[in-house]
């Protein structure tokens, strides 16, 4: 019979077939590397969601100083002048915001708000922020002009 006799040479159909897969060393080498780029990513997406959530109460703090005059125009006085929210995002609750917001100092010609940080976003570098009706804004730690 062809290619049963032992002392017959094999012929090219009987070659050693190559493994295809994936050695262990390489796969280490792999989960190493993906490792890697997870501790440098994770922290740098973590920081540029915690600047987005900032930048989205500065907008907020704004529009409400806005509103404040306004309600000045009318009452000439902000005494009696509240926030439409306690929180930020506004569709936030206590649970789920990033922001505590209060309105304080109301007198006749003067007011300050603050957003100061809740839940994810109180390891925020800028700490608490606040403005006030002369658009001075502060912050309680971090860069001035990293913070505003």
């Amino acid at each position: 019979m062809f290619g049963l006799n032992p002392r017959m040479p094999r012929t090219g159909s009987h070659k050693r077939r190559s493994v295809k897969g994936f050695t262990l060393t390489e796969l280490l080498i792999v989960i190493a590397v993906v490792a890697v780029l997870a501790a440098v990513a994770l922290p740098m997406y973590q920081d540029s969601t915690r600047k987005s959530r900032r930048a989205a109460v500065k907008a907020e703090m704004l529009e409400y100083v806005q509103a404040a005059e306004r309600f000045r125009t009318t009452n000439n006085t902000f005494v009696g002048f509240a926030l439409p929210t306690n929180f930020s995002p506004r569709e936030r609750n206590a649970a789920t915001a990033f922001y505590q917001l209060a309105i304080g100092n109301l007198a006749t010609a003067s007011f300050t708000i603050t957003a100061t940080p809740i839940n994810g976003q109180a390891s925020d570098v800028c700490g608490t922020l606040t403005i006030n009706q002369a658009n001075v804004k502060t912050n309680s730690s971090g860069d001035f002009n990293q913070c505003w």
